[in-house]
């Protein structure tokens, strides 16, 4: 098994202005985000708006993906599905292209939300693959918290090696990680501190936009260069604090654009954020701007 840790790109899917998927530009910026140096992707990611892709759509990204990457970092594919035979069926086709791991939410809507029944949902996709399984921990979207005690008895299954913890909350995440279970932080404006709580990476939306960067906070904080990192952070924020606090699909996607690392528009229902608040972004992003060979046009 692949240990999954440091900054998983959680990867954004390129829009054409039909709203098709732009697969030539999907491959080439995959290569891009390698080389700047990514430690692992995350195909049909949340960033890379899930929710409306359509099954075929998301097997066809996870298969050019996964040649395109060709075993030079993990790749995390997400295959969360409400109907469970779904579910288990999008789950065996990431492990037969070749995922190292698969992303799962729990089941949110309308399904159970007391532990037995949650357990009982992740053992089902555990009891189908042999690959890691990555629970994921969105509250704020999911109305389920998966506690410590849970996360304890999810840990128990042969293949529920790591927990995306998107909860916000730092005071929460470190009770997870003292569970002993590994912990990927989730929630962009907590990154640095995750990492120093002891999170061995993150799956993280806002680095399509300053890829380089996220990867150098991680290493600066892995060698304990708090100072540095802390001033890294200090031009990172205003932009993932824009995006965090205000519609953060579209933001992330305008961002790309205006950072080098066009993947087009979004797909409906999802909007584009406007000219206004594109003009908002823009001030939020100058302090990354001036950062030396970001700024390439790809």
């Amino acid at each position: 098994m692949a240990e999954i840790h440091g900054i998983n790109l959680a990867m954004q899917t390129p829009f054409n202005d039909d709203g098709s998927i732009d697969y030539s530009r999907f491959e080439e910026l995959i290569d891009i985000y390698l080389d700047c140096g990514m430690h692992g992707l995350v195909l049909g990611s949340g960033t890379g708006q899930h929710a409306y892709l359509t099954e075929e759509e998301c097997n066809k990204l996870f298969n050019l993906g996964i040649d395109r990457v060709g075993g030079r970092v993990p790749v995390i594919c997400q295959s969360s599905a409400l109907n469970l035979d779904e579910l288990v069926r999008r789950s065996k086709s990431a492990e037969g292209l070749g995922a190292d791991a698969i992303m799962v939410l729990p089941p949110y809507l309308e399904g159970p939300t007391h532990d037995d029944g949650i357990l009982a949902f992740y053992e089902r996709v555990n009891e189908a693959v042999s690959l890691d399984i990555i629970g994921y921990n969105i509250p704020q979207a999911t109305g389920i918290e998966i506690s410590p005690d849970l996360f304890k008895r999810l840990s128990e299954l042969e293949h529920f090696n790591y927990i995306k913890d998107s909860s916000g909350d730092i005071a929460k995440q470190q009770a997870l990680l003292a569970t002993g279970g590994k912990v990927l932080n989730g929630a962009d404006p907590t990154a640095p501190y995750s990492f120093m709580a002891g999170c061995g990476g993150t799956i993280w939306g806002c680095a399509n936009f300053f890829p380089r960067e996220a990867v150098q906070l991680y290493s600066l904080v892995q060698a304990r260069k708090y100072d540095e990192a802390t001033a890294l952070w200090a031009r990172m924020f205003p932009s993932v604090a824009y995006c965090w606090f205000s519609d953060y699909m579209p933001a992330v996607k305008a961002a790309c654009r205006q950072m080098g690392f066009d993947g087009g528009t979004v797909r409906a229902p999802v909007c584009e954020i406007g000219p206004e608040k594109e003009t908002k972004l823009a001030a939020a992003l100058a302090p990354l701007k001036g950062e030396a060979g970001l700024r390439e046009a790809h």
